[in-house]
């Protein structure tokens, strides 16, 4: 079974426990395996949160999710400023060197939990932070042994 769906939030603080517990909703209904939940959910709420943190006044954004038997795809979508990736990797370069204490902890934390991770500006301006995760069901494997 596959599910999908595609949410349009408001940006603000509340947002971010929601799209975390639909997420998490249907990978349990899945019945995809506690760590890989937990990971995920991370993730999604890390990219929400830098939404709600950093994309400044604007209407909402928007979090697609697809789940099918080997991988669950969440991509969030907001038409704030962005950022420029290779100076927040820098940033955390210098942080985790203990030269510096300011960001880039959160997109090392979502690379550490996903398996892809890919931020990307549209042609129409908006930015898009993609995640991919691979998933593991024990039903599956069970089923696959037998």
């Amino acid at each position: 079974m596959d599910i999908s769906f595609t949410v349009t939030l408001p940006v603000d603080v509340d947002s971010v426990p929601f799209i975390r517990g639909l997420c998490r909703q249907a990978l349990e209904h899945l019945k995809v395996e506690r760590p890989v939940v937990e990971e995920t959910t991370l993730a999604l709420t890390e990219a929400c949160a830098n939404v709600v943190r950093h994309a400044g006044d604007h209407a909402g954004y928007e979090v697609s999710v697809a789940i099918d038997d080997t991988v669950c795809r969440i991509t969030v979508i907001d038409d704030g400023s962005g950022f420029d990736r290779d100076e927040a990797a820098a940033r955390s370069s210098l942080t985790a060197a203990g030269l510096d204490g300011d960001g880039g902890a959160g997109l090392r934390l979502m690379q550490a939990l996903v398996d892809s991770l890919d931020f990307r500006r549209d042609p129409d301006g908006r930015h898009r932070v993609s995640l991919e995760k691979r998933l593991s069901r024990p039903a599956l494997r069970l089923l696959d042994r037998g």
